[in-house]
């Protein structure tokens, strides 16, 4: 697709969850693991503006992927806690895009923090921390 920004191939982590907001795009850097969309109709609110639903569970998949990738691909990570500060809006036709900018990671938990952006605007900030839980064994 022509107006994707630099970098951007089509999500490698699909789930039932986000489907119907596809296509969903992300692209992989050395710290972290970028999510971006165009905002369409399947991403908007009653109002006509991007739903804050859609940009905590985005911003949630894209700081748990960046934690994992700073963690290597062993543990897994459950969401233990997340919050959002709305701090403007985003509208139908915006490139929305979820980057962490910061990850602590740590035996037991990782702490991530993420912006929201609509066309390079900030209009959200994340917090996350993530369980770090080791695979199972199974047994042979």
């Amino acid at each position: 697709m022509s107006d994707l920004p630099e970098g951007f191939a089509p999500h490698f982590r699909r789930s039932p969850l986000t489907e119907p907001w596809e296509p969903i795009y992300s692209r992989t850097t050395e710290t972290a693991v970028v999510i971006g969309l165009r905002a369409g109709p399947a991403h908007l609110n009653s109002r006509g503006l991007v739903h804050g639903g859609l940009m905590t569970c985005l911003a949630d998949n894209a700081m748990g992927l960046s934690c994992g990738l700073r963690l290597s691909k062993g543990p897994r990570l459950l969401t233990a806690n997340l919050s959002i500060d709305f701090l403007s809006v985003a509208s139908s036709g915006q490139w929305i895009q979820f980057e962490t900018t910061f990850v602590r990671p740590g035996r037991t938990l990782c702490f991530a923090q993420a912006f929201v952006t609509a066309d390079g605007e900030i209009c959200a900030r994340a917090n996350g921390v993530f369980r770090v839980v080791e695979p199972k064994e199974t047994a042979a």
